[in-house]
């Protein structure tokens, strides 16, 4: 193995020789599973995706509405619930969120301990298997979630107060337009920092999650890349860094079309 990979010449030689076994789509050895890294990564990849897009659509779900209350109801009872509220989830640690709702499983018989799915997944029939994952994403999608929809929200109340107390916002107000057109409009002028914002979240769909996922006993890469850091799995850590960059420049150029296409004013064009 040594001499295969070249294991035995300097780290330089290492590295581009794994540059070069890259761009023939050769991603390298895994000697802790004794099996290729991509064939690793295959097999709990989608585990991890479908964790990380469970999370995505449940955060952006809750994020449009809680911040048009903050705004409607500006400075009033709930407006200062969802606020507070979005401050202890800001600052509440991932682990003992995750810990604290596993430990609420104990006293709800509904609610699964962990892993990805029950010990008679394969007796039951294809909608109780999908059923019996879907509950199983419940504790997990709910610790990734907290605590981005109360960032986001925090993020989108301020975007809405600074458009709404812009001059053509009050333009928009003195020609008498209804509170919810004038609402639809701040939104829209909104939008261009939340797209940013979402064009990194796509590169953390594969990573982001890792710690969750060891705790939550979920299958996915985070307890992979976590025992291929203890044992020195060379290829297999590489390889979860390079998805990682790969997935970071994905996600900002669907950003840079998300806001070409929302956003009339920014065109990339050249000079």
């Amino acid at each position: 193995y040594k001499e295969k990979f070249h294991l035995d010449k300097p780290g330089v030689i290492q590295y581009f020789s794994w540059l070069k076994s890259i761009l023939k789509l050769d991603w390298g050895y895994s000697f802790t599973y004794k099996a290729p890294v991509i064939k690793v990564i295959t097999l709990h990849a989608f585990n991890t995706l479908i964790l990380s897009l469970s999370t995505i659509v449940f955060s952006w779900l809750f994020v449009f509405p809680l911040g048009i209350i903050c705004v409607r109801y500006k400075e009033r009872f709930i407006d200062k619930t969802i606020t507070f509220f979005s401050y202890i989830f800001i600052s509440f640690p991932t682990f003992l969120l995750a810990i604290f709702l596993l430990y609420l499983a104990t006293f709800i018989d509904f609610l699964p301990l962990g892993g990805m799915r029950s010990l008679n997944f394969d007796e039951l029939s294809k909608i109780g298997k999908i059923f019996d994952i879907l509950k199983h994403l419940i504790i997990p999608t709910l610790v990734l979630s907290l605590g981005s929809i109360a960032y986001l929200v925090r993020i989108l109340r301020a975007n809405l107060f600074e458009v709404l107390s812009s001059p053509f916002m009050n333009a928009l107000k003195a020609r008498g337009l209804p509170k919810r057109k004038i609402l639809f409009h701040a939104l829209k002028n909104s939008l261009n920092p939340m797209i940013t914002i979402f064009g990194y979240q796509l590169s953390g769909l594969l990573s982001g999650a890792a710690l969750t996922e060891i705790i939550c006993s979920w299958p996915g890469l985070g307890q992979v890349m976590l025992g291929a850091v203890r044992s020195q799995d060379l290829y297999l850590v590489m390889a979860s860094v390079f998805i990682g960059g790969l997935l970071l420049i994905l996600g900002n150029l669907v950003a840079d079309i998300l806001l070409a296409w929302v956003d009339p004013r920014i065109r990339y064009e050249r000079f």
